[in-house]
């Protein structure tokens, strides 16, 4: 078994890896509701997006040092009063799947969230991906509602699932 290590994005370092696996989701499953591969330039601004806001980009690199899964979370929504509260995904390169790598990924974001002060984690899963659902109640997420038929994609209608996990963090919130 190869040694699998937990590291922090970079741009430089993991652009292309991180590029190459959401063209893979977009292109074969429900995983992103989006059509078209991304470009290189949407990977400066996603970077750029997760800089200004302070939110992580965790990767898994195997023992040869290629990124073979990435998490990271970001804005829920845009008000203030939302700021405890963060949407998360979690994407695996599609030869390394069903190996535990996204558990992995999950319990990395799950700490770095409770280290960064926030309150609520939000999953939104396609309500078809029976593995993603199972990840997120093993971990202690629950169903929290479904938006039926609010994305199309490969021709049928596909339904929005989210899973929230509440967490015990900050110690001390405030409005501002």
């Amino acid at each position: 078994m190869t040694e699998n290590s937990l590291v922090a994005c970079t741009y430089e370092r993991h652009a292309n890896p991180i590029l190459d696996i959401f063209n893979e989701a977009i292109l074969t499953s429900t995983a992103l509701y989006d059509y078209k591969p991304r470009t290189m330039e949407s990977m400066t601004n996603w970077f750029a997006a997760k800089r200004a806001g302070g939110f992580p980009v965790i990767g898994v690199e195997n023992a040869a040092g290629a990124l073979i899964g990435f998490g990271s979370y970001g804005t829920f929504r845009a008000w203030p009063a939302y700021k405890y509260t963060v949407e998360h995904s979690v994407y695996v390169h599609k030869g390394h799947r069903g190996q535990g790598l996204g558990r992995i990924l999950m319990q990395a974001l799950i700490k770095a969230a409770r280290e960064n002060g926030r309150h609520v984690m939000i999953g939104g899963i396609d309500a078809a991906n029976a593995g993603s659902i199972a990840l997120h109640e093993q971990l202690g997420f629950r169903h929290v509602g479904t938006l039926p038929q609010t994305g199309f994609k490969f021709g049928r209608w596909l339904d929005l699932a989210f899973y929230q996990l509440i967490l015990d963090t900050p110690a001390n919130p405030i409005d501002d």
